[in-house]
């Protein structure tokens, strides 16, 4: 498994835009990517339980991807947190 932790810089969090696009992202790899905060732990591929997380500016998430393409969906999704939250 692999992992990073990203403090979200946008001004409106995790809202729906980026969120959608995330999970699109998301669903490119075979790996299950996951986004946890507070102790919570959410699929990166589903929409509404990603958004239930209520992730605002300024909060720490840590992401992870476990699987046969682990390390290219955390590359891919460490840059896509860069130009986007």
């Amino acid at each position: 498994m692999k992992t990073f932790d990203y403090t979200i810089k946008d001004e409106l969090g995790i809202h729906a835009r980026p969120a959608g696009l995330l999970v699109k992202e998301a669903k490119k790899f075979a790996s299950e990517c996951t986004i946890t905060k507070d102790g919570k732990s959410k699929k990166l591929t589903q929409l509404m339980m990603l958004m239930s997380l209520g992730v605002k500016q300024g909060d720490t998430v840590t992401i992870s991807a476990e699987g046969a393409d682990e390390d290219t969906a955390i590359e891919a999704l460490k840059d896509f947190f860069e130009k986007n939250l």
